[in-house]
């Protein structure tokens, strides 16, 4: 597995986002690929040692392209410049929440987890209940030493605890998040030491496995909306 070709591969489409370019190299987008794949299944693998329920996934079904929507967006770039995958037991459907994987050039490659997904308001006010009634628990994973060296909760907030909830709730500040979740980033050296990379992936995300149980007993009913 070299990680190297994903980082090279994609400083390249960065600088030349464009069609022309992008389909004048269909073999180093597939040679890239197939990298990102293998590191997706590794992950998988070490995932699976503390977490079993992603165990079965294939790691094709996991990914995203690199094609961008821009029908709605000021930014006309025809591709997202970054390797993407969504790890859960559900794959990669936002909910239940999973571990995240992005490799992006230049500082933007992290490891995420969590809820990200805000425009979904059943799932947020789900969380929000689940938080108001479980506050301990709550805490004691946001509080612990190996969470901490690695983690601060972020997420979209309102400005006001929403009405229905106590203003005074030992968790009133993440009362007013609308999402909630991980981000741990990674420089582009970590990333070209494929083994220490994938060592170090690993061990976040089982850090972050906590945090994703207690989000996803509280989004336990939620349905995804139908398309």
């Amino acid at each position: 597995m070299n990680t190297r070709i994903l980082l090279d591969y994609l400083a390249e489409l960065s600088e030349n986002n464009n069609r022309e370019w992008y389909h004048e190299h269909k073999k180093e987008h597939k040679e890239a690929a197939e990298q990102f794949e293998q590191l997706v299944q590794e992950l998988i693998y070490g995932i699976g040692t503390f977490d079993s329920s992603v165990l079965h996934n294939i790691p094709k079904e996991l990914t995203f392209k690199l094609v961008r929507d821009t029908r709605f967006s000021h930014d006309k770039s025809p591709y997202n410049p970054s390797f993407r995958a969504h790890i859960s037991a559900m794959g990669k459907l936002p909910v239940p929440v999973g571990y995240y994987l992005m490799i992006k050039p230049g500082g933007g490659t992290f490891l995420g987890g969590g809820l990200f997904a805000d425009m979904f308001s059943n799932a947020t006010k789900s969380v929000r209940d689940y938080i108001a009634a479980n506050p301990g628990e709550w805490n004691k994973i946001i509080s612990d030493a190996e969470f901490k060296k690695y983690f601060t909760v972020k997420g979209a907030a309102l400005k006001n605890v929403p009405a229905g909830y106590d203003k005074e709730h030992p968790q009133s500040e993440y009362l007013k998040y609308k999402s909630w979740y991980l981000e741990y980033f990674m420089s582009d050296e970590e990333v070209c030491d494929a083994a220490e990379f994938l060592k170090k992936s690993v061990d976040v995300f089982k850090a972050m496995k906590p945090f994703n149980d207690y989000l996803n007993k509280a989004l336990k009913d939620f349905k995804m909306p139908a398309r």
